[in-house]
């Protein structure tokens, strides 16, 4: 951990909503006048999408222990790296990985499911904020969540996790719904060994629950909107949270747990404004600077 140049660690699955939060981040950021370094964990892979689809082609057995969930298929010694020296001095090598939905990096040339060249983290960054699979990772290899000042997570209930992948994969990067079925299963083994333990290490959990039947995620169906979930909110250290300014603040929200929050899902975005705000604030105020 580092006060001087902090981390933030967005952390979830493929298709879990770690995007939203990162947006919620970034117009934190701009309020505040606070410069941050952003790293996606994608970039982190190993292969290009051809040479995975080569290796499964040539070595078919090998598809199971190299889903983009799995130690062996990222370069997790660069990630650390990057925490590392990042937190040391605010600095460090990063990379792009392209997506089908990155058009202005397709329009400019690159290839969906390549990388851009390693290149340095800008000067004069305030902090670094990742978001990807393995901001909380611990394997007896590496120990990600080590450097992570602040550690949040986002795991909707896994069925509704499965639907939002689901959707998100055919209707923006073009892939059948079998197709996407078979990489969930496919990737169970490294869910359950790899991204499922990091939410035990998180500081905060952000985990939607529907209020409506989720019973068959594979039956083709819409996403369950805002207003037909929850979201059940834990915080690992629950003596420095407001929790009657949060009730206050936070219309239907309530107490299940002395640890846990539960509000309305329309009321998400509000919620991560009051939760995340104050702690970057306490972040930034805690620098040392030279």
């Amino acid at each position: 951990m580092s006060r001087e140049y902090p981390i933030i660690a967005v952390t979830g699955s493929s298709g879990a909503g770690t995007t939203t939060v990162r947006r919620t981040f970034e117009r934190m950021f701009s309020r505040d006048d606070v410069h941050a370094a952003y790293v996606d964990g994608d970039a982190f892979h190993r292969y290009t999408r051809k040479e995975l689809a080569r290796i499964y082609r040539e070595e078919p057995e090998r598809k199971g222990e190299l889903s983009h969930f799995s130690v062996e298929a990222n370069q997790l010694d660069e990630l650390d790296a990057l925490f590392q020296t990042y937190g040391d001095c605010g600095s460090g090598l990063y990379r792009h990985y392209i997506h089908a939905e990155d058009k202005e990096m397709v329009e400019a040339g690159y290839q969906v499911g390549t990388f851009t060249d390693w290149e340095s983290i800008p000067d004069g960054t305030d902090l670094l904020l990742y978001e990807g699979l393995h901001g909380g990772l611990v394997t007896p290899e590496f120990d990600i969540a080590r450097h992570v000042d602040l550690l949040v997570g986002v795991a909707p209930t896994i069925n509704l996790e499965w639907i939002q992948k689901i959707d998100r994969d055919m209707h923006f990067r073009g892939h059948s719904q079998a197709a996407v079925i078979d990489t969930i299963l496919g990737r169970m083994d490294d869910y359950v060994r790899y991204i499922q333990p990091q939410f035990s290490r998180t500081h905060i959990n952000f985990q939607r629950v529907p209020t409506v039947d989720t019973s068959n995620p594979f039956g083709m169906q819409d996403i369950p909107s805002d207003a037909e979930s929850l979201v059940v909110i834990r915080f690992r250290d629950p003596s420095n949270v407001d929790f009657p300014y949060l009730l206050t603040m936070i219309k239907d929200a309530f107490m299940s747990r002395p640890h846990t929050l539960v509000v309305p899902g329309a009321r998400l975005s509000l919620a991560m404004e009051l939760i995340l705000a104050p702690l970057v604030r306490h972040l930034m105020a805690q620098r040392r600077f030279r």
